[in-house]
Order: C-alpha cells, then structure tokens, then sequence
C-alpha cells in the first residue's frame, strides 16, 4: 500500500476570510479516512480542492499521482464523489441517474448491476423526489462508484437521517471500501468517525489540531481510563501495585480503578488471580468528543 493523496500546507481565502488555513494530510491506498470537524471548519473546501473543484491559493496537491488543478479532466474518471449539498431532479427515475452516470465515463460496469448490488432494482421506476432519506443515500453512494473509481469522495453523507438510516449508510460506506476502493469521508460526527475511520484528521479553524486512528487519538489526547466492578471483597489494595493504575477508590462494594493504557487487562487479571471475578467489570474511557475538547477548548457543536 502507498499513499493515494498527499496535500500539504492547502490553503483557500475569499477575500478576508481564511476558509483554509494551513491543512495537510496524507491518505493511503485502501482506507477510510476521515475529515473531522465542526461546520465551516474548513472540510468541504479542502476536499473540493482535492478533487479539483476549486483553486486554491497555496499548497501542493497529488491524488493518484495528478495534480488536481491542471489535470482535474484526467482525474475526474478515476474518482467518485457524492458532495455535501448532492440532489437529484425530482422527476428523475433511478434507472435514469444510474444511466447517465454510467455513461460519463465509459468502460466501467453495467449500470443495472449497480443497480442490483445497491438493493435499488425494486426502485428503478421511482423519481429522486419519491425515495426516503436513506433510499436517497443509497442511490448518490450508487453513483460516486458506478463507474469504479478508485477513489471516493463522501461528504456529510448522514445529516438528516435517522438512527437507522445512519447505520444502514454506514455499511455502504463500508462495502464500497470492500470493494477496492479509497475513502475520504467529511463528517462532523464524532460517533461516525469512531466506527468508520482507520484514519483521520481533527481539523479546527482550516487547520489540521491532531491526526491519526481514532483509537490513538483517543489514547494519546483523551486522559485516564476507569475501571468499574462491584465486590464483597473488603480489601482490593493489590490493585495499586499494579503499574499502570494510578487511584483505587470504593464506596461499598462499587470500586473504582484509574489508569492508563492497558490497566483494564491488567486490573481484569489481578482479580481473577485472587479469586475476584466480578459480572460488572467495565471501562469508561475518552470518546472523540473528548478529544476534540481537550485540543480546541469547546465542543464539536460550539
């Protein structure tokens, strides 16, 4: 695997407004990588920057090897893109979408089977206008790959669904990962990068704040871990010996453990060693909202 996209030092004014400030990141091949931020944070421009939509006023850009500002042509056929604002006519069927999409860029599959794989053959004669939210997704995510691009660009896919709907757009964005294909998704939702996201950068005031998996970001940004459990057992001092805990504290039989990195292995076998195997045993951690936080100072809705 290599990197797919490089940008680096991106940047993107109107007039007195600084949409991009400083933004880089690197994304490699087979992926989902994921651009995290509050509304106006500067993602969108960023991303239609990468796919050549817009101009930027400095940085370097490489998507698939080509520049996107003097070969947007070329690199329009190997990408796939379904933007934050995407719709459809009203009055346009699903079959017909599929079609003139099918035949922008020549050489890719048969349409109908698109159509099939995506569980869109039961709508085929429906207008845009008719679908549900999540039948809508389901079609523009159809479109961003119906001609097998190499790279997908999925911006907010999930503003406006409900819970279930979100879920079912999450296994999409996951089978078009499946199938080959690069991801870059744009999405303020922290819960959304947490489950879909291999990578990803925090970005803040068109700048980049921190990057990497979520997991790690979490790790490195999100403080202390606490185990719960509940025990009749009077003395659980043992646990402070171990190196990674920090406090124990009990009210009752309700004890709680902190710590960092692995303290939830570590305090789980301490107490099955002596004989403490408690049915209750949990760890709160950091989310990504905290993270987010703990780097700007407010949170993600602020």
């Amino acid at each position: 695997m290599g990197s797919v996209i490089s940008v680096e030092h991106l940047r993107k004014t109107y007039g007195s407004f600084v949409a991009v400030d400083d933004i880089s990141f690197e994304v490699e091949e087979g992926e989902i990588f994921g651009l995290l931020g509050p509304n106006g944070a500067g993602k969108t421009t960023s991303v239609e920057i990468t796919q050549g939509l817009r101009v930027p006023d400095g940085g370097d850009i490489r998507v698939l090897g080509l520049d996107p500002r003097t070969q947007a042509t070329q690199l329009r056929r190997l990408v796939g893109s379904q933007l934050q604002e995407s719709a459809l006519p009203g009055r346009l069927k699903v079959w017909e979408a599929l079609d003139l999409f099918a035949s922008l860029v020549p050489g890719g599959p048969e349409w109908r089977e698109v159509m099939e794989r995506w569980s869109l053959t039961e709508k085929a004669s429906a207008s845009f206008s008719s679908l549900s939210g999540g039948q809508r997704q389901r079609l523009l995510v159809a479109l961003a790959v119906v001609n097998e691009p190499r790279v997908v660009f999925l911006d907010e896919m999930t503003t406006g669904l409900d819970p279930a709907a979100r879920r079912a757009t999450w296994q999409l964005i996951e089978a078009v990962r499946d199938g080959g294909a690069t991801l870059v998704l744009v999405t303020h939702f922290m819960d959304e990068a947490e489950q879909l996201c291999d990578r990803l950068a925090i970005v803040d005031g068109g700048r980049v704040v921190a990057g990497g998996s979520p997991q790690s970001l979490i790790a490195e940004y999100g403080g202390d871990l606490q185990v719960n459990f509940s025990t009749d057992r009077p003395d659980v001092s043992f646990l402070e010996a171990i190196e990674w805990v920090d406090s124990v504290s009990r009210r009752g039989p309700h004890v709680v453990v902190v710590g960092r990195g692995p303290v939830l292995a570590l305090v789980g076998a301490e107490l099955v060693r002596n004989g403490i195997v408690p049915t209750d045993l949990r760890v709160q951690q950091a989310t990504l909202e905290d993270v987010f936080l703990r780097l700007t100072g407010r949170g993600l809705g602020e």
